[in-house]
């Protein structure tokens, strides 16, 4: 229930934001004077505006989301060694990144992981799951850590938001382009929008949001890579192998995290749709680009 009533949350946030925008904008809608034709440029205009509007309001309210979709608890004050150690290491690791300290949380789960988030790299949120600390050494915790860290130094939650925007304006376009020739060449509506334009953009956005998305899935693994590289700088290169290995050996659980986290966290599921769709490259492919890295 409460991920739903976020999801309406931040859908209500993205449509109220968009359409005041379009409205300082004098936004009349794209449709040329006769309501014949398209007007490409104010249809470019209005999907840039929906299609940013959804990441980068998604981003400002990552954090807060990520706490109750995760049940993750900010640690205030460390409550005994264990969470000590967590908030040393934490803010050692970013002090020697040249971040601003993040948040640092814990949240109740028997599978490994742990993920990043937040809006920039100096109001970050950090947290990581109570299985982890409890299976994990020290040292493979730490550079779990610092791949976490390397995250929000390398802006790879604003620099998805960003391409996910990007890629959200043109799926829009692209589909209201097909929803209207639908419309006007199969349907023979002359003006205005008939059902069938609004059913056909609802399926090409459908096709193509699929399509996209393998761009964006892309892009989240090569930032992986880089992660990686950040953890075995930050902490040690060895336990970062170490740490993948683990986590290679655990590899039939779920990761239990919500879609939207998946791709900032240091596991993840496997992908209905095989590799082009998922948001982390195998473990095993990881763990060679370590083991080959000076």
């Amino acid at each position: 229930m409460l991920r739903i009533g976020l999801f309406l949350l931040t859908n209500l946030a993205v449509i109220l934001i968009a359409s005041i925008t379009l409205s300082l904008f004098g936004f009349q809608g794209y449709l040329d004077a006769s309501g014949s034709d398209l007007n490409l440029s104010s249809l470019l205009v209005f999907c840039f505006v929906f299609g940013m509007a959804g990441s980068l309001v998604s981003l400002a309210l990552s954090k807060t989301m990520a706490r109750r979709s995760t049940g993750t608890r900010v640690i205030t004050q460390p409550q005994n060694a264990s969470e000590q150690w967590l908030v040393d290491t934490v803010n050692e690791l970013s002090d020697k990144a040249g971040i601003g300290r993040p948040d640092i949380g814990i949240f109740d789960s028997p599978v490994s992981n742990a993920f990043a988030t937040g809006w920039n790299k100096n109001s970050a949120l950090v947290a990581v799951s109570t299985g982890l600390l409890q299976r994990f050494s020290k040292g493979e915790a730490r550079a779990v850590l610092a791949h976490e860290i390397g995250h929000v130094a390398n802006g790879d939650m604003v620099t998805l938001a960003l391409v996910q925007g990007v890629v959200n304006t043109f799926v829009m376009f692209f589909a209201r382009i097909i929803g209207h020739t639908v419309d006007r060449v199969i349907l023979k509506n002359e003006r205005g929008h008939g059902i069938g334009f609004y059913i056909a953009t609802f399926v090409a956005e459908m096709v193509l949001g699929i399509l996209a998305s393998a761009l964006v899935f892309w892009f989240s693994r090569r930032r992986e890579f880089k992660a990686d590289e950040a953890g075995a700088t930050l902490a040690n290169k060895g336990d970062m192998i170490g740490a993948l290995q683990r986590l290679r050996a655990e590899q039939g659980l779920p990761s239990d995290m919500p879609d939207t986290l998946t791709a900032f966290g240091i596991r993840t599921g496997a992908s209905k749709f095989g590799k082009l769709f998922t948001t982390h490259p195998p473990l095993e492919d990881r763990i060679r680009a370590l083991q080959a890295r000076r």
